[in-house]
C-alpha cells in the first residue's frame, strides 16, 4: 500500500490528481495565479529595451492576425451557379452516410453548407449510432480538410529515389500490362493487405478479382482489431460470429477488461443500453463488475472495479467459467462474489471480454452466457462478413514476402509497415517484393516503402457501403467531390479486376440491386428510379434488419480450449518483472494521429494530451525508483522502447499500460514528434498483453501535459469556509438513495441570499434555457468535447500553449478520485471512486463575470443566456478571473492562422510563424468552419453559448410557423412555444448515454424542467447564490456490498432543502459540520 501526504482539510474527499493530494507547487501555480502560468513571463525583463521588444512582437502578432484575409474559399469544388432545385445558399442540409472502423460501419448525418461538410452527427435511425457519435467519428470531418493529405499519384523507381509525379491514367496503363502478365499464371504472387471491411461492394469486387486472378490471396490486418474474439467464438460456436450485447436486458454485467463504454466498435449502442438501466427512478438499476489492469472509461463508471494484471484476469475468467459449467469454486473471494451474483441473475446477466484477453476467455464468456441462459436475451450473435478470396494471416504473408513468393503487393489502406507485429519485420519483407502499390489518403510510412502511391478518397468524398456491428447494411454517399482526385477502395479494386464499371455510384447501386434481388442495371446505362433505393439513401439503412443468431455451443471443444489455456495462464502468472499492456487510446492506434482535435483531446482518465506515457501504479513506481516525468526503457524480448512515466491511480500493481498510435515516422504537422512508438514491442502472439516485460531507468526527464489541474475550481483557498461548503460531486448508492432521497440537497448551504441583480431582470422573457446533467449516466467519454469543438470553430492550440493552461475547449470533463485514508495519508493505490463531471458555462442568472467587465462584453440576453459580444471585448480577462467555474477561455494568439506548436521560443511562438506559410491561412482548413459561428480573433474571450446559433434557428422556424396560424389562435397564445427536444446543443446531440438534457425551463412539462426538479438535482457552487441555469443530478451507484461511504450519511438527514437555489442559514454551536462526516 502506498500513500501521499496531503495538507488539505480532513473534510476533503474528491481529488483532481495526485498533485492536488500532495499540494505540489505545480498545482498551486495553476490554482492561484490570476492568469495561466507563463502569461506574465512576457513582461519579465530587466530593462525598458526588453519590454519594447516584447511589445513589438505583440504588435507584429496583432498585425498578422487582424489584417489577414478571412474570405471564404472560392467555390471551385462545388459551384452553385446552377444549384440543385430546392436548395438555398447558406442553409445547411443533412445527408445520411457511414464511417467505418475495424470493419464496422456507424451511421452519420453529415451537415453540409453549399456542398461542403462541416459537422457529423449520429443517425438516430442507425443501430450503430442511435443519434450519437464518438469523439473520433466527429473528428473524421477534420481529416477531410487535413493539409497533409496526399494530393498526387507518384512512382518511386527505388527505395531511396525521388518520387516521380504520375496520374491515375499512368497507373492504369502500367497495371493493364502488368495485370495481364499476372493473369497468365492465375495471379500467383498477387497479394492484397487491407483493414477489415464489412462492405458488400468490396466483397463483390473481391469475387471479380478472384475470377480474374484465382490464385491471388487477401490478408486482413487491423492493428487494433479483436482477433482473439473471432478465434475463440469460431471454436466455441462453429463460425465467424461476433456477440451483440443488449444491456437493457442485463441486471448484472461482468466485463473481463472490455471497455464497452469507451473503446468498442459497438460502444454507442452498448452505452445507450447501459444508460437505460442507470436511472434509479425508472426501475431497478443494473450492476457492472469490471476487472482490468488500467483504469478505463467503463472502469470509472463501474459499480465494482478490480485492478489486476491481465494474466490474473485470464485465470479468474477461466475459474468462473469452470464454476458455472461445473462444480468448482473460484479461489478468491472476489471470484465467489461475482459467481454468486451471476447465478442469482440467470437469464438476466451478461459476461464479456475485451481484446486483451486470449481466445480462450472469449470462448469462456460464450460458455458462461450459454450456461446461465443469457443467449437470446442479453446476447445474440451476428455473422461476420468474410473476404470473397483465398485468405492468409499477416504472418504467412510476411513469410511469403521474405521467401520471394510475392511478386505484387497491394496495400489497400492501413499502415502495416508501421503497425504490423515487430517480429514479422514487415518493412524488410516489403523490400523483397518487386512491385508494391500503396493506396491511402496519407503519404505515410507504408507509402514510403512502396513504389506506387495512389491517392485514396476520404469517406465523405466517395460512394461505398458497410455493415453495422449487428449486420445492418448501410450506404455511404459522398458529400463533396474528391478534393485531390482520389478513388475509393471499391473503385481501385474494380480497376484491378478489369471491371467495365469502375464508378463508385454504379458499383454500389449494382451491389444494392444484387442484394435486393433486382435485375442489375447493365453497364453504361442509367439505373431506373427506385423508391426503395431513395429510401435507403435517405434513411441511412437498408431494410430488412438482419436476423441475429443463437447458435449452439460446442461444449467439448470449448472445455478442451479452456483446459489448454489454463496451463498457459499459470505460466504467465510466473513470468517477467512487469506486465506490459497496450491500449488503442484516443488516436485509435494511429488512425487519428494527424488529427489535431484528437491529439488535443485529453484522455478521459489520465487527462494527458499530445503525448502517450508509460502508465504505472505508485507502488510499482516506488519499487523501481521512478516518478512522473522520468524516462524509462521498456523491454520485451529483443525489443526496447523508451517512454515517459506517468504515475496513475488505479493501475494494477506490477503492470504498465501504453497507448498506441504515437511516435510516427511520417512528418505530419500534427503527428510529428508526438509521443513514442510502442509498436516495436508488440509481437504476433502477444498483441495486447505480455507478462515478460522489463522496466529500467535510463536518466532524463520530460514534461507531460495533463489538463486535470488546469482551471481547477478553487476549494482550497477558502480554508475558513471549506468545512461548510457542499461537495462539487455528490454520489451515493441506490440503497442510500432509498433511505435518504434528498441527500444531494441536504448539503446545500448558502453564504448569502442577497442578489447582485434585480430579481425581475428576466420578466417578459419568452424562454428560460437550461441544462441538466445526470452524473449517473455520464461516462466521461469526451464525445461532447469534440462535438463542441466541431460545432463552434474552437481552435487547436498545440502542446506549448496547453503547457501554459491555454486550452480553448469550451467544455471540459473534470475527473476526480476518491481515496481512503491510511496511517500515512491518502491511499492512492486503489481509488474508491472515480468521478466524472462535465463542466461548461453555467449561464448564471447572477453571473459574477458580468459585473466586472468594464466594456459590457459579457451580458445577459432576454432569454437569460450569458452571451459574449466579441467586438466589444478588449481582453482584460477580469471575467475569467471572476468565474467560479473557470470555464472562460482567452485567445492568446490568432490560433487559426498558425499551426499547432509543440515547443515555444523566447517570444512564445516559433519563428516559422513569421517566415513560413501557415496552414491556418489555407482555404482548405477554413472549409470546415461552421458559417453560423463567429471565428474569434486574438485578444478575445470566449465560452459556451448553449449553441445559440441552433437556438436562434429554432426560434426563427417556430416564429415562421406561428405567423401562419389563424389570428384567433395567435391571440390565445401567451408566447411562441418551441416543442421540447427541438433544440439540442452539440454536446447534447452527441452524448451516447443521454446524460445531458437541454430545454426550456419555462415549460414545466419539458424533460429539463422535470430533471431540475428531481430530488437528486443540485446546483454546483449553489452556496454562492449565483443561480446557475445548469443543474447536476447526483450519481447513484449499485455496488454489490451496498453503500461504499456510509459515514457520509450518518449526520445528514435533517435538512429539508426546497427546490430554490440554496437556502440561508448558519450552523450554531453543537450542530454538525461537514468535516465530521467526511472520512476523506
Amino acid at each position: 500500500m502506498s500513500s501521499v501526504n496531503g495538507s488539505g482539510p480532513d473534510g476533503r474527499r474528491y481529488w483532481r490528481s495526485l498533485n492536488e493530494v500532495a499540494d505540489t507547487d505545480e498545482f498551486r501555480d495553476f490554482m492561484y495565479k490570476e492568469f495561466p502560468a507563463g502569461a506574465e513571463a512576457l513582461l519579465d525583463g530587466p530593462d525598458r529595451r526588453s519590454f519594447l521588444k516584447v511589445m513589438g512582437a505583440s504588435m507584429a502578432l496583432a498585425g498578422a492576425g487582424l489584417t489577414g484575409c478571412r474570405r471564404w474559399p472560392q467555390e471551385v469544388i462545388a459551384p452553385y451557379a446552377s444549384r440543385p432545385e430546392g436548395s438555398i445558399p447558406g442553409v445547411a442540409e443533412q445527408y445520411a452516410s457511414i464511417v467505418e472502423h475495424e470493419g464496422v460501419a456507424t451511421g452519420v448525418l453529415a451537415t453540409c453548407y453549399d456542398g461542403r461538410p462541416t459537422k457529423l452527427e449520429g443517425n438516430p435511425g442507425h443501430p450503430g449510432s442511435l443519434g450519437a457519435l464518438t469523439g473520433w467519428q466527429q473528428a473524421t470531418v477534420l481529416d477531410l480538410y487535413d493539409p497533409d493529405r496526399t494530393r498526387q499519384v507518384h512512382l518511386r523507381p527505388g527505395v531511396a529515389a525521388k518520387a516521380a509525379r504520375k496520374s491515375w491514367d499512368d497507373f492504369a496503363a502500367w497495371w493493364k500490362t502488368h495485370g495481364e502478365s499476372l493473369a497468365q499464371n492465375g495471379g500467383r504472387g498477387l497479394r492484397f493487405i487491407s483493414p477489415s471491411s464489412g462492405s458488400p461492394s468490396v466483397q463483390r469486387m473481391q469475387r471479380a478479382i478472384r475470377k480474374q486472378f484465382p490464385k491471388a490471396q487477401w490478408t486482413t490486418w487491423d492493428a487494433t482489431g479483436n482477433t482473439a474474439e473471432r478465434d475463440g467464438l469460431e471454436i466455441a460456436l462453429g463460425g465467424p460470429l461476433r456477440p451483440v450485447h443488449d444491456l437493457r436486458n442485463a441486471d448484472v454485467v461482468v466485463s473481463f477488461d472490455c471497455d464497452f463504454l469507451g473503446d468498442h466498435p459497438d460502444m454507442l449502442a452498448m452505452a445507450r443500453g447501459w444508460a437505460s438501466r442507470r436511472d434509479p427512478d425508472e426501475g431497478d438499476m443494473n450492476r457492472v463488475y469490471l476487472i482490468e489492469p488500467g483504469v478505463s472509461v467503463t472502469g470509472a463508471s463501474a459499480d465494482d472495479r478490480y485492478a489486476m494484471s491481465n494474466a490474473k484476469i485470464t485465470a479468474l475468467a477461466l475459474e468462473i467459467a469452470a464454476a458455472v459449467s461445473g462444480d468448482s469454486v473460484p479461489r478468491s473471494e472476489m471470484g465467489r462474489t461475482i459467481l454468486a451474483d451471476l447465478k442469482a441473475h440467470s437469464r438476466r446477466s451478461l459476461v464479456m471480454a475485451g481484446r486483451s484477453q486470449p481466445a480462450a476467455v472469449h470462448a469462456a464468456c460464450a460458455l458462461i452466457n450459454a450456461s446461465l441462459g443469457n443467449v437470446g436475451r442479453s446476447v445474440t450473435y451476428a455473422r461476420v462478413a468474410e473476404p470473397e478470396m483465398k485468405t492468409c494471416p499477416i504472418a504467412t504473408l510476411a513469410a511469403d514476402m521474405k521467401a520471394g513468393k510475392v511478386d505484387t503487393l497491394f496495400v489497400v489502406g492501413g499502415n502495416p509497415i508501421w503497425d504490423a507485429p515487430a517480429n514479422l519485420d514487415f518493412l524488410q519483407a516489403t523490400a523483397n517484393v518487386p512491385n508494391t502499390i500503396h493506396f491511402g489518403d496519407q503519404d505515410d510510412e507504408s507509402s514510403a516503402a512502396c513504389k506506387w502511391h495512389l491517392v485514396g478518397a476520404h469517406p465523405l468524398e466517395c460512394w461505398g457501403d458497410g455493415r453495422a456491428w449487428n449486420g445492418t447494411l448501410s450506404i455511404q454517399q459522398p458529400m463533396i467531390r474528391p478534393l485531390w482526385d482520389g478513388m475509393s477502395a471499391i473503385e481501385l479494386l474494380a480497376l484491378v479486376a478489369g471491371e467495365e464499371t469502375t464508378g463508385g455510384f454504379e458499383i454500389v447501386r449494382r451491389t444494392w440491386e444484387e442484394s435486393t434481388g433486382l435485375a442489375m442495371t447493365p453497364s453504361g446505362q442509367e439505373p431506373p428510379f427506385d423508391a426503395n433505393w431513395r429510401k435507403a439513401l435517405h434513411d441511412g439503412v437498408i431494410e430488412p434488419a438482419p436476423v441475429l443468431e443463437s447458435p449452439p455451443l460446442d461444449v467439448a471443444a470449448t472445455i478442451a480450449m479452456l483446459t489448454s489455456a489454463s496451463t498457459q495462464s499459470e505460466a504467465d502468472l510466473q513470468a517477467g518483472d512487469i506486465e506490459v499492456n497496450f491500449v488503442p487510446g484516443t488516436l485509435l492506434g494511429g488512425r487519428m494521429s494527424n488529427n489535431g482535435w484528437m491529439q488535443e483531446l485529453p484522455d478521459p482518465i489520465t487527462k494527458l494530451a499530445w503525448d502517450n506515457a508509460v502508465l504505472i501504479s505508485e507502488k510499482t513506481a516506488n519499487e523501481h525508483g521512478v516518478t512522473t516525468g522520468d524516462i524509462v526503457s521498456i523491454t520485451l524480448g529483443k525489443n526496447t522502447v523508451n517512454g515517459t512515466v506517468l504515475v496513475q491511480p488505479g493501475q494494477a500493481v506490477g503492470t504498465v499500460s501504453i497507448m498506441l498510435g504515437y511516435g510516427r515516422d511520417w512528418p505530419g504537422r500534427v503527428a510529428s514528434g508526438a509521443g513514442f512508438n510502442a509498436y516495436p514491442l508488440r509481437t504476433s502472439d502477444r498483441l495486447w498483453s505480455n507478462p515478460a516485460g522489463k522496466l529500467a531507468t535510463i536518466g532524463g526527464t520530460e514534461q507531460l501535459i495533463t489538463t486535470q489541474d488546469h482551471y481547477a475550481i478553487d476549494t482550497v483557498g477558502g480554508q475558513g469556509t471549506q468545512d461548510r461548503l457542499p461537495l462539487l460531486f455528490r454520489e451515493a448508492s441506490v440503497d442510500t438513495l432509498k433511505a435518504h432521497p434528498d441527500f444531494a440537497r441536504d448539503r446545500s448551504h448558502s453564504i448569502s441570499s442577497l442578489s447582485l441583480w434585480e430579481e425581475n431582470q428576466f420578466e417578459g422573457a419568452n424562454y428560460r434555457w437550461g441544462m441538466a446533467t445526470d452524473l449517473s449516466k455520464c461516462t466521461g467519454c469526451s464525445a461532447c468535447v469534440t462535438a463542441c469543438q466541431a460545432e463552434n470553430n474552437i481552435p487547436i492550440v498545440g502542446k506549448d500553449q496547453l503547457r501554459m493552461g491555454r486550452e480553448m475547449h469550451w467544455l471540459r470533463i473534470d475527473r476526480y478520485y476518491r481515496f481512503r485514508k491510511d496511517g500515512d495519508g491518502w491511499d492512492t493505490e486503489q481509488p474508491v471512486s472515480i468521478a466524472m463531471q462535465p463542466l461548461t458555462c453555467q449561464h448564471c442568472e447572477n453571473a459574477p463575470c458580468e459585473q466586472v467587465c468594464p466594456v459590457a462584453a459579457t451580458v445577459h440576453t432576454s432569454d437569460g443566456l450569458n452571451a459574449m459580444v466579441y467586438n466589444r471585448c478588449v481582453g482584460t480577462r477580469y471575467c475569467a478571473n471572476n468565474c467560479p467555474y473557470k470555464v472562460r477561455r482567452f485567445n492568446f494568439f490568432d490560433f487559426y492562422r498558425r499551426d499547432p506548436l509543440r515547443e515555444t521560443g523566447m517570444l512564445q511562438v516559433q519563428p516559422d510563424y513569421y517566415i513560413k506559410k501557415q496552414s491556418g491561412g489555407d482555404p482548405l482548413r477554413r472549409m470546415q468552419f461552421n458559417p453560423e459561428v463567429t471565428v474569434r480573433m486574438r485578444g478575445v474571450m470566449e465560452k459556451c453559448t448553449f449553441c445559440t446559433q441552433r437556438i436562434e434557428a429554432a426560434k426563427i422556424s417556430a416564429r415562421n410557423e406561428w405567423v401562419k396560424m389563424p389570428e384567433a389562435t395567435k391571440a390565445k397564445a401567451k408566447r411562441i412555444v418551441i416543442p421540447d427536444g427541438t433544440i439540442k446543443p452539440a454536446c447534447v446531440q452527441t452524448c451516447p448515454t443521454g446524460a445531458l438534457v437541454f430545454g426550456d425551463l419555462m415549460d414545466e412539462t419539458s424533460r429539463v424542467a422535470k430533471l431540475q426538479a428531481n430530488h437528486r438535482s443540485y446546483d454546483l457552487l449553489g452556496e454562492l447564490n449565483i443561480k446557475p441555469r445548469n443543474r447536476f443530478l447526483a450519481r447513484i451507484t449499485n455496488p454489490v456490498g451496498g453503500e461504499r461511504f456510509p459515514d457520509d450519511f450518518k449526520a445528514h438527514g435533517g435538512h429539508d432543502d426546497a427546490t430554490d437555489h440554496g437556502h440561508d442559514h448558519e450552523h450554531k454551536k453543537g450542530e454538525h459540520t461537514h468535516n465530521e462526516v467526511h472520512d476523506g
